[in-house]
């Protein structure tokens, strides 16, 4: 009797929705009809991200599916199906877009709370996707569509790597007794350009992931001290971003002290900071999706000595140079090369600064002690993928990142902001209300 009470109670609660700032329905409608004009009349199948496979790793969707969707559950599938003209060999079709859900299972629903399926009332107002339906009726959907177009086989985009794909294609070339099956064609080909310019909604949520990430690094910040731990540091750090509306952070905090300082991806963070040393904190959070990426460095206490303050500055001059240097519609991030001219490359601006300031141990320039890119994309990925070689332009969203790490002297440096470019062609710094001069640091270090 009780279970059957829970199991009227379930079908008559309203569907709750992720605790994300969605954009408008409209904005996604308009990633998938952009998406649907360059399928050269094809087909697109994407697939949700599946769920965790331990408890305390949270879920997040896949972000192209986000990107044509804002849907934030498991499970689901996304169709988008070009228009094309008839002719002797296609027949007509026009645009189509259909969102597929899975059955609801009221039983698991008990741990999970309410889940929205296609029989849910008004599930495509809800959803924003034209039509939804079962995931059940996916297979005989797209049998249909290339029983009638045989020219889909060679047309059909998805992601090759994902194992419900690969078993969509597989059971839909069975039934159709196809003698071998189609190859897919990687639709993150096609959304990568579209992801590359941000529009405003986006901006919007790429501010207040920057904004909870400042408030972060600067809770952080103002809690260095010699003997604490990198781990609480990095502990204050996911607090206070969790506190400001983010849902995770954008990447495993690093918190590198003395010698950790020099080490790019340290993730450990199980030392104990000594006075003496600097600190470098690559933190910053996501929010709704959208992520930061942050990296602040600072004397352990409080105060630089001359060779850090000296080091410091050079990086502080190579963000600043490159700054200077951005020229929208012609600088680029990439290394430069033989193939990739450094004519304009951000990256050899900040090099060539770093590598004519300052000297090691050994008389020697400060180049060889830059070993990383200037400088990525960020989106709905703190790494967004997109083509290096392009030059950046109006809606772009990067880094500018230089930094020189030297382990003979335990001393490693980086500074990164994030960056967009306005609708002039002028660039803005996203994080620009985090403090970078060394003397700003150190005012901040010391509470003024």
């Amino acid at each position: 009797m009780k279970f059957s009470r829970l199991l009227l109670l379930l079908l008559t609660l309203p569907t709750i929705l992720p605790a994300l700032d969605r954009q408008p329905t409209a904005d996604y409608h308009a990633r998938r009809t952009h998406l649907s004009a360059t399928l050269n009349t094809g087909v697109a199948i994407l697939f949700a991200a599946e769920e965790p496979l331990t408890d305390f790793t949270p879920y997040r969707q896949d972000s192209d599916f986000y990107y044509l969707t804002g849907w934030n559950e498991p499970g689901a599938a996304l169709l988008i199906e070009a228009p094309a003209e008839a002719d002797d060999l296609h027949p007509a079709r026009t645009y189509r877009e259909i969102l597929f859900l899975p059955t609801r299972n009221l039983r698991n629903e008990r741990y999970t709370g309410a889940k929205l399926d296609a029989a849910s009332p008004d599930a495509p107002h809800i959803t924003g996707v034209d039509e939804v339906q079962p995931m059940t009726e996916l297979p005989a959907i797209l049998g249909t569509l290339l029983k009638s177009d045989r020219y889909l086989e060679r047309n059909l985009w998805s992601q090759p790597d994902n194992d419900q794909a690969r078993a969509l294609i597989s059971w839909t070339a069975t039934t159709l007794g196809m003698d071998t099956t189609p190859s897919l064609q990687d639709v993150r080909s096609l959304t990568q350009d579209l992801r590359a310019i941000k529009d405003p909604g986006e901006l919007a949520l790429l501010h207040k992931a920057g904004d909870a990430s400042i408030k972060a690094q600067l809770a952080m910040i103002a809690a260095i001290h010699p003997g604490i731990t990198e781990r609480a540091a990095a502990g204050i750090i996911v607090e206070t971003l969790m506190a400001n509306g983010c849902e995770r952070p954008s990447y495993a905090p690093i918190v590198g002290s003395g010698p950790n300082s020099t080490i790019l991806h340290y993730s450990e963070n199980s030392r104990t900071m000594q006075p003496g040393e600097v600190l470098l904190v690559d933190a910053a959070g996501e929010y709704s999706m959208y992520a930061s990426d942050i990296t602040r460095t600072m004397p352990v206490n409080g105060h630089f000595t001359a060779r850090q303050r000296e080091i410091y500055d050079i990086v502080l001059g190579a963000q600043q140079a490159a700054m200077a240097a951005f020229q929208s519609g012609k600088s680029t991030i990439t290394r430069g090369g033989a193939n990739s001219p450094s004519a304009n490359s951000l990256y050899q601006v900040a090099f060539d600064y770093i590598n004519t300031h300052g000297k090691d141990l050994h008389g020697q320039p400060l180049g060889q002690y830059f070993i990383h890119g200037l400088g990525h994309y960020v989106g709905l990925n703190v790494h967004d993928p997109d083509d290096y070689n392009v030059p950046l332009g109006p809606g772009m969203v990067f880094t500018i990142e230089p930094g020189i790490y030297i382990p003979e002297e335990n001393l490693g440096v980086r500074i990164e902001d994030d960056y967009y470019v306005d609708q002039s062609g002028k660039l803005i710094k996203l994080s620009g209300a985090l403090p970078s001069s060394a003397e700003e640091v150190e005012k901040l270090m010391a509470g003024k």
